[in-house]
């Protein structure tokens, strides 16, 4: 009988297509895939540590899996940063790194006969072509790069995922191509940093997204997090590119603060100035796009004034999206040697800025209310009988009715909601 696994996968869409490649990898070498861990063989967890409370999260999980008594594997970016700590509370755990993933049929066979494995070097190899097994039948996760140019003060995952490899133009045109002749409809462009694309091949993302808009096929690009350090470089041809139908209208660009002085201190390679005129040349260029950005609060320094000129700047830029995050210092990073706020103090701001973010979305979100148009279905809804769509700008559009998963179909918008619009179906 064929063994069972069990892979539960947390993190960012990096990890998720990750998770894809070593399901497909482990059914083609006649493993099970089961939906519990109580019912599996040996259970996998690919882990994310990029913040404190969830490399803490990770820790809980691997305690509480553990408890099944079956052979473990922890993959993901946390065993190349945290191991001791791992090993600590699982010292016979397997441990793959996120550059290591190809060899997982390897590490599960070893694992079953009561070996730990470690591999955690770097191979360098481009994750397309490989066996998937898709989450979501809709979306295809497209990594397009591994690893980053930055430097940030306060990053764990560089370490992990180490310096910027682009991967071949062609490779992924013809990932997505089988992506779309699976069934999928919308497809996410991934990676540490999309702004740097290319930077390392002398061509960049706008040229990449210029090549998939060409694909004869009608699907939508959701294009993932661009670091404003870098999107400065191209910023022109990057809004040229966006223009394409195909393209959602959204952009995630972290600001992270709004204070040049921590934004110094951070080493994130951009001013408030420059990131204001990014996200106002996109908005002056398209219509109703969709802005999310990530804040970090109570990064080690940060005055009142400071926080003070975040808060401004979110007055000012109106984001649709908004990733709070609580500084925690993590290990090895420079900002983990700098004296730290008190939790108080990082506390009382988390809670200002998430109530002016909440009131920003919901006024946000009322000015789609009666927009009509064509929305694709791209998830299950958490209640019965009830789906997710997206429109052009990305927008999450909860609807009721039957069989609508992958389909295009008219809604209008009746309500608004912080984090969402409700829709009706309406008839051609």
């Amino acid at each position: 009988m064929a063994k069972k696994i069990y892979l539960e996968t947390h993190g960012c869409s990096a990890n998720f297509a990750d998770s894809e490649i070593m399901a497909g990898l482990l059914k083609e070498a006649g493993f099970e895939l089961v939906g519990k861990p109580e019912n599996a063989d040996l259970i996998i967890l690919n882990t994310c540590n990029v913040k404190t409370p969830t490399s803490n999260k990770m820790i809980n999980r691997i305690k509480f899996l553990a408890k099944f008594g079956k052979p473990l594997i922890i993959a993901g970016c946390m065993p190349k940063t945290e191991r001791e700590r791992i090993e600590k509370i699982s010292p016979n755990a397997s441990l793959i790194g996120p550059d290591s993933i190809l060899k997982i049929v390897e590490a599960v066979e070893q694992t079953l006969k009561g070996k730990k494995v470690v591999l955690l070097d770097e191979i360098l190899f481009d994750k397309l072509g490989y066996p998937r097994i898709r989450k979501n039948p809709v979306i295809g996760i497209v990594p397009i790069a591994s690893g980053c140019l930055s430097y940030c003060t306060y990053c764990i995952t560089r370490f992990s995922r180490g310096r910027l490899r682009s991967y071949p133009e062609e490779k992924i045109i013809e990932e997505i191509k089988r992506f779309l002749k699976e069934g999928a409809k919308e497809i996410w462009i991934t990676s540490q940093d999309n702004s740097v694309y290319g930077f390392d091949k002398r061509t960049n993302l706008a040229n990449l997204l210029n090549k998939i808009c060409k694909i004869d096929e009608k699907f939508f690009v959701r294009v993932g997090m661009m670091n404003p350090s870098y999107i400065k470089f191209f910023l022109n041809e990057l809004i040229e590119a966006f223009k394409c139908e195909k393209i959602f209208k959204f952009i995630h660009i972290p600001v992270q603060s709004g204070s040049n002085r921590i934004l110094a201190r951070m080493k994130r390679g951009y001013t408030r100035e420059e990131f204001l005129e990014i996200v106002e040349k996109f908005k002056k260029e398209i219509r109703r796009i969709t802005i999310s950005t990530d804040v970090i609060v109570g990064f080690p320094g940060e005055t009142d004034e400071d926080f003070e000129e975040t808060i401004e700047l979110i007055k000012e830029v109106r984001p649709d999206i908004v990733n709070i995050s609580k500084f925690g210092a993590r290990p090895g990073t420079e900002a983990a040697k700098l004296k730290q706020l008190p939790p108080k103090i990082v506390k009382k701001r988390t809670r200002e800025l998430y109530e002016l973010v909440r009131k920003i979305q919901l006024e946000n979100n009322k000015k789609w209310v009666n927009w009509e148009g064509e929305v694709l279905i791209d998830e299950i809804g958490t209640k019965e009988g009830t789906f997710v769509g997206r429109n052009f700008a990305y927008k999450p559009i909860v609807v009721k009715g039957n069989e609508l998963l992958g389909k295009f179909v008219k809604v209008k918008v009746e309500k608004a909601l912080s984090n969402y619009l409700l829709g009706i179906l309406i008839k051609d």
